[in-house]
């Protein structure tokens, strides 16, 4: 695998808080290239001999917006068992429904344009049904749980341009947390 050259904006950039704008289909070479290359990126970022000889920081999930392109654009790859992973693309994405339940990433969440530990909880919902598109155009829908739930509200956060510390309680970063499940 060859590392692709994406630079990923920090989050003093600007144009982390702007609103990504709807894709037209049918989608640009550019814009194919770009998500091969952020599949790549991630991949590689969770891949243990490639994190380390690229010094690459693991990701599973990355927005166009993150590599300064403002499209409704996001990918996440999703490591399944030691070397395999499955791709999820995901275009003009619209949250249908959403569970009632409640849920954190215990150890706190992560984000490959924020480069500083984070103290807090990000309130997030169990399960999401999500709308979208794929790289052809084609409309589908996925209900996805948990981790991956917790993933693609983060993504979706980043395309209107919210980062995940924005749900963290600055004078509480703990808050209700009493009131929702650890993962």
């Amino acid at each position: 695998m060859k590392l692709p050259n994406i630079t990923i904006l920090e989050s003093d950039n600007k144009i982390l808080r702007e609103i990504s704008k709807e894709v037209i289909f049918p989608l640009t070479k550019e814009e194919k290239q770009m998500i091969e290359d952020m599949i790549t990126y991630l991949t590689m970022s969770q891949i243990e001999v490639e994190r380390e000889k690229y010094n690459l920081r693991a990701g599973i999930g990355m927005s166009s917006v993150q590599v300064g392109i403002l499209k409704r654009i996001f990918v996440i790859v999703e490591e399944l068992d030691d070397g395999n992973f499955k791709n999820y693309v995901v275009i003009n994405p619209k949250i249908k429904s959403m569970s009632e339940e409640m849920i954190y990433v215990g150890e706190g969440e992560g984000c490959l344009s924020i480069n500083r530990p984070t103290e807090g909880i990000v309130p997030r919902h169990a399960r999401v049904t999500v709308n979208a598109y794929d790289i052809e155009g084609n409309p589908y829908s996925l209900r996805v749980r948990e981790d991956i739930s917790i993933c693609f509200q983060h993504e979706i956060d980043h395309l209107n341009g919210i980062l995940f510390t924005d749900h963290i309680d600055s004078k509480n970063p703990f808050k209700n947390s009493d009131k929702m499940r650890e993962i």
